[in-house]
């Protein structure tokens, strides 16, 4: 099976070192205004739309002087003369035949646009525009350069992943007291993430993935490929300790803890899969490379994990385990004496106190959610960039030259197809432009070579993420929809911003819709695991909460600023627009693996006759410390994803790092035993109707338990004496 999955991973390797770089893509949003608009600009002017790259140089004078000075004019003149004569550039723009030189006359810019992609734009192409830009600055002037020409994709790897890695192994070496067995459960991850990542990589052309879906499937594949390896092998050494042999305890192993890794993949892998319905490329493509980096998780957790077991034998289990324990019929411990673990002494406090621990945990998420009512959603560019990066700082230079509005302009498109008079539809249009309060300037129409379609550009008053500027493009939609019926024209508003928007409030608009999904998916899913109709309604509600807090701290850190200067974000504004559903489709399923591995041991107690507080306490003594250690582990990864600059992969890394902290320790070890001490039995109560309907999954592996052979079992002495029968 090793050989297997080794020969795998060369396959991947190999196709990802063959394929072509794959490019970041401008999000699109079928069916909406700008969109439409933006496929009529590809149909009618095919030429405008087939250049490459592109990269904006911006001037700015010396305090005192003017851009258009002798001297300052001819370092311009100089710097763009040297740029026309290099390689992969298809024309440059000279600001002052263009008119592109502020009000004041301090600052300028020239558009440079390349015959290349930026992927495909060569490392001598990008120090030209680097050098030009040097030497400009020798003599004297400001000069940043904006635009796409300069982006590249971000690799992961660095120093906070690494360290996020490293707490993972030092948590799982302290959880398991075994190097071979933490050693395994890393190992075992790291294969799965290097072949997703191969194949990523490999498919980035043909399916346009871009560097944030590989970092994605990076992120997830790591986090859960090392939880799920954790669960079977901590079940493993239970099942060993309790007296099994090897190979029977791996089979329980995989037949309770695999079932239970089964499901909660499952899980995860319909939540993101379910983000193809939203109806965004870019969020489909990211959900479906997580879903199949946890594919991959799930597979090698089943197969690698039991193989890998069987080969390091008894050097998976615990220093302290392997000294106590004598050979004979199986392996078995010496029963546990003195103190009770964490889990134990928890759980039994919990059941002393389940009001104040459900009051506390309760109030306290729901305190730390209230900055989520504040949430807005909008889609950053240049100016949620580090000022230590050029882009950002030519973003600034051309707000403080040419006005707050002029890096977000909209885009008006004409389609007078169907105009009987095109000159008076376009005059029409740019007066009807012209008079919307809120737009600072509106350029002159440029017809198609067919002289039915006019594209004519508005610069808004106010910054591209600002409210005015949503605002603004309601009311220029409004106001052109007046001259449609009277002229037969279908008039259109787009650009980057406008897009934006139209994204945002499609993300808003199909936020509750997909929760609604999710929040019934979990309780259908996890009524047929646990044989309840009360267990999945609290964990449906727990996940709520856990959700809302996590929004709460997404909006305190990157909306209102709370902490930012820690985690290197200098620019406060509008949450990412795919955030809030890409966040719920991925805590959904993480919040279910914890439910399931620490529920599902509740109930199997149980089912063999334990009564319900001594379930919870079986629960929180076999799972707490494996539950505990799995979160810690997914957290220091994702936490570890802060430290990109890339500010998407910062706000995911922010929001699942705390909805996990939140639902692990808040929601699953304190809200859930609290609301299962005052339940009783009737947390476990299902309809008959319903039992002979649902089917049976036995992730407690009641099946298995009826087939072990008495003397293969040896109670657990810390464990309340149950009537289970082993027969």
């Amino acid at each position: 099976m090793a050989g297997l999955w080794l020969g795998v991973l060369v396959l991947a390797g190999v196709a990802a070192a063959l394929a072509p770089s794959g490019q970041d893509e401008d999000l699109s949003m079928p069916g909406t205004e700008s969109q439409k608009a933006f496929d009529l600009l590809d149909e009618r002017f095919p030429q405008s739309n087939s250049q490459g790259a592109e990269a904006r140089l911006v001037f700015q004078a010396p305090d005192g002087q003017r851009v258009t000075a002798g001297e300052n004019k001819a370092a311009v003149e100089r710097t763009l003369g040297s740029l026309k004569a290099g390689g992969q550039v298809a024309s440059t723009t000279d600001p002052y035949e263009t008119g592109a030189v502020s009000k004041d006359g301090t600052i300028a810019y020239s558009t440079i646009t390349y015959t290349a992609d930026a992927v495909d734009l060569t490392g001598p192409t990008k120090s030209a525009l680097e050098d030009a830009a040097a030497k400009a600055r020798d003599a004297g002037l400001t000069v940043e350069v904006g635009g796409s020409a300069l982006d590249s994709d971000e690799e992961p790897g660095g120093t906070t992943e690494i360290i996020g890695v490293v707490v993972a192994a030092v948590v799982l070496v302290l959880a398991l007291g075994s190097l071979v067995a933490a050693g395994l459960s890393l190992l075992t991850a790291f294969l799965g993430v290097a072949i997703g990542f191969g194949l990523v990589s490999a498919l980035a052309v043909p399916l346009g993935l871009t560097s944030t879906v590989a970092i994605l499937a990076l992120m997830l594949g790591l986090a859960v490929g090392i939880d799920y390896a954790l669960f079977i092998t901590s079940r493993f050494r239970d099942e060993r300790a309790r007296g099994s042999d090897p190979e029977e305890a791996a089979g329980r192993a995989v037949g309770t803890a695999g079932s239970a890794v089964v499901f909660a993949g499952a899980t995860v892998f319909i939540a993101l899969v379910g983000l193809g319905v939203v109806g965004i490329p870019e969020l489909t493509k990211m959900g479906l490379a997580g879903a199949g980096s946890v594919a991959l998780a799930v597979l090698v957790a089943l197969t690698l994990v039991p193989a890998l077991i069987g080969f390091f034998g008894r050097r998976v289990l615990s220093r302290a385990v392997r000294k106590a324990g004598r050979p004979g019929n199986g392996w078995t411990v010496p029963a546990a004496a003195g103190r009770p673990g964490l889990g134990t002494r928890w759980a039994r406090f919990v059941l002393r106190r389940p009001v104040t621990v459900l009051l506390v945990a309760g109030l306290g998420l729901g305190a730390v959610a209230l900055p989520a009512l504040s949430l807005e959603l909008g889609l950053p560019g240049d100016e949620s960039k580090s000022v230590d990066t050029t882009q950002r700082r030519a973003y600034d230079l051309l707000s403080e030259g040419f006005g707050p509005g002029f890096n977000g302009p909209l885009t008006v498109v004409v389609d007078m197809s169907k105009s009987a008079d095109p000159k008076a539809t376009t005059d029409l249009v740019v007066k009807t432009v012209r008079g919307v309060d809120g737009i600072a300037s509106v350029g002159d129409p440029v017809l198609n070579r067919a002289k039915d379609t006019a594209v004519l550009t508005a610069v808004p008053k106010t910054a591209p993420t600002s409210g005015e500027t949503k605002d603004l493009v309601h009311a220029l939609r409004g106001a052109v929809s007046g001259a449609e019926s009277g002229t037969g024209a279908d008039i259109l508003v787009t650009g980057t911003t406008a897009l934006n928007i139209d994204i945002s409030e499609a993300m808003s608009d199909a936020l509750v819709p997909y929760l609604t999904v999710v929040i019934g998916l979990a309780v259908i899913l996890l009524m047929v695991v646990f044989r309840s109709v009360l267990v999945p309604v609290k964990a449906a509600l727990g996940f709520l909460l856990s959700v809302g807090a996590a929004f709460g701290v997404v909006v305190a850190v990157f909306q209102w600023g709370w902490a930012a200067d820690l985690i290197g974000i200098e620019q406060t504004g509008p949450v990412m627009s795919l955030m809030p559903i890409l966040i719920i489709g991925i805590v959904f399923g993480l919040a279910m693996d914890y439910e399931v591995f620490l529920v599902s041991r509740m109930r199997e107690a149980y089912v063999h006759g334990a009564s319900p507080g001594e379930a919870i306490v079986g629960g929180f003594r076999h799972s707490g410390r494996v539950v505990a250690a799995a979160a810690i582990i997914m957290i220091s990864v994702f936490t570890g994803f802060i430290g990109m600059s890339n500010p998407t992969i910062q706000t995911m890394g922010v929001g699942l790092a705390s909805a996990v902290a939140f639902d692990a320790f808040v929601v699953r070890m304190a809200i859930a035993p609290a609301v299962l001490a005052l339940l009783g039995r009737k947390a476990w109560w299902l309809p008959r109707s319903l039992n002979r309907v649902l089917p049976n999954v036995d992730i407690e592996g009641e099946a298995l338990s009826r087939r072990v052979p008495a003397s293969a079992t040896v109670p657990d002495a810390a464990a309340p004496r149950l009537p289970v029968d082993w027969r």
